[in-house]
């Protein structure tokens, strides 16, 4: 009998062993080790993406750096009206034409009315990644070396649409020399450039 007690009490120690230590003790290294197969997930998902960034890294190292200026021309990541006034300058310049005027505005509305703004945006002009500027100038010259500007005008690299033209029949002042057999025009000029956000 009294073997059948110290045996009962034996078990009863074991099973009290068992559930308040062992148990618990168990549950926190099995706890423990999924955070460790985690943290194992995740140095490894680290290590793919670090081999991932040296590889897209070396590809645009191989890249020729001339086209790479030549793509951060063609779309700007940034806006920078005098450098886009300069070099539309210069073009003029080429063929005798003087940048007279010039207006920049700001936005991708390119001078809508508030209300006409507003409703593009709510139709789904706001989830654009890039947006415009509206260039307006004025100039004057000959007909053929307007279109030797506008024909560099389009081959240059920049993204540029002419969004209006006018043209006007340009009077000689009494004194001043046309130096040219063609006729004189006067010409106003609005444009419109992109840039990434």
């Amino acid at each position: 009998m009294a073997r059948a007690i110290t045996a009962s009490i034996a078990i009863i120690i074991a099973g009290g062993v068992f559930f308040f230590y062992t148990q618990p003790a168990y549950d926190t290294v099995q706890s423990s080790q999924a955070k460790i197969n985690q943290y194992n997930t995740a140095l490894d998902k680290a290590a793919e993406l670090q081999t991932l960034k040296q590889s897209l890294l070396s590809r645009y190292n191989a890249f020729d750096p001339n086209s790479l200026d030549r793509l951060q021309k063609l779309l700007p990541d940034h806006v920078d009206n005098i450098a886009l006034i300069l070099e539309l300058d210069s073009i003029a310049t080429r063929y005798g034409l003087a940048l007279q005027n010039v207006d920049i505005s700001s936005g991708g509305a390119g001078g809508q009315s508030a209300t006409n703004q507003t409703a593009v945006g709510a139709i789904g002009g706001a989830s654009r990644s890039y947006d415009s500027i509206t260039l307006r100038f004025s100039t004057t010259g000959t007909y053929t070396n307007f279109l030797q500007f506008l024909t560099d005008l389009e081959n240059s690299l920049r993204i540029v649409d002419l969004s209006s033209l006018a043209i006007s029949r340009t009077v000689v002042a009494s004194g001043a020399v046309n130096r040219s057999s063609e006729p004189l025009y006067g010409y106003t000029i609005t444009l419109k450039t992109y840039w990434l956000k």
